[in-house]
């Protein structure tokens, strides 16, 4: 394997299985086949054919959306198909920086293929043979991800909190740090991928930030999705990266575009845009952070 092989495993789907998910003349997803035809059964709500699933065009607000889509998914979790409900809405949206179409229930979002965000922070200390990078280990009883090693901080991006704001949130929750040395951190890519995984469709875009951290800096989770840290040089990272299945499935993207994978200069804002062609996924300079 290697770290080509990780990336390249971010963009497995194929579109031939899935429908368009479409938000009035917005599409916004992509539904599988066979839940196309099981939504059918709802169609107070969603409007199916062959070509597409909508929603109802009666649901003309982001309210009547949001409830209408909840009432339908609160059965399907009721028949407890999603384990992993977590009451955290996710924004529907058509393009980052959109107003909300309406708002879905966070296990959800790979049902119907939207588009998810998240923060991933890599945290690193300077030190005399080079960069040494903080990598946490999940908890074992986290829904995705149980066990894997991940970057320092990485969290979901919830409705109603700027990126920037929920970046300091995730830091303190997940390594203890003050808000102080959270917001040094530096905007470095926005990563988007589109990949197929055990809970459904994977449409996500990961806004990247590194962090040099003062030599004393020890994280220490409070909220219980971290069960350990470790500092280890930046090779040793890469390695485990390209060589196991250690890591959880994203952070070669998150990790790969952080100025830190180089090891020869510390981060820096970007100020053009890179593409990976093999795996079709993006690094953009200037995303909207705040």
């Amino acid at each position: 394997m290697s770290l080509l092989d990780r990336i390249r495993g971010c963009q497995r789907w194929e579109p031939a299985d899935y429908r368009p998910f479409m938000v009035g003349s917005d599409q916004v997803g992509w539904v599988r086949h066979e839940t196309a035809r099981r939504l059918a059964a709802y169609d107070r709500v969603f409007r199916i054919s062959e070509q597409s699933v909508r929603l109802h065009p009666a649901l003309g607000s982001v309210k009547a959306r949001t409830e209408a889509v909840a009432e339908v998914l609160e059965r399907f979790r009721d028949r407890g198909e999603f384990p992993n409900w977590r009451n955290e809405p996710y924004p529907v949206l058509n393009r980052w920086g959109a107003a909300p179409l309406m708002t879905i229930e966070r296990a959800a979002v790979p049902m119907f293929g939207v588009r998810g965000f998240g923060v991933h922070l890599n945290g690193y200390h300077r030190a005399g043979d080079g960069l040494r990078l903080w990598v946490g280990r999940r908890s074992r009883h986290k829904p995705t991800g149980a066990g894997k090693l991940d970057n320092l901080v990485a969290g979901g991006q919830p409705a109603g909190i700027s990126v920037r704001e929920n970046l300091v949130k995730e830091c303190a929750e997940e390594a203890d740090m003050p808000r102080a040395l959270a917001e040094r951190a530096i905007a470095v890519s926005g990563v988007s991928y589109i990949t197929e995984r055990d809970e459904g469709l994977r449409n996500d875009v990961l806004f990247c930030y590194d962090l040099l951290l003062p030599e004393d800096f020890e994280p220490r989770n409070t909220d219980g999705e971290v069960e350990a840290f470790y500092l280890w040089p930046i090779g040793q990272v890469m390695e485990v990266l390209a060589e196991t299945e250690d890591f959880k499935f994203n952070v070669a993207l998150s990790t790969s575009t952080s100025s830190c994978a180089t090891a020869t200069s510390p981060p820096r804002t970007p100020t053009t845009s890179t593409s990976c062609t093999a795996c079709a996924c993006r690094s953009r300079a200037g995303p909207p952070y705040s």
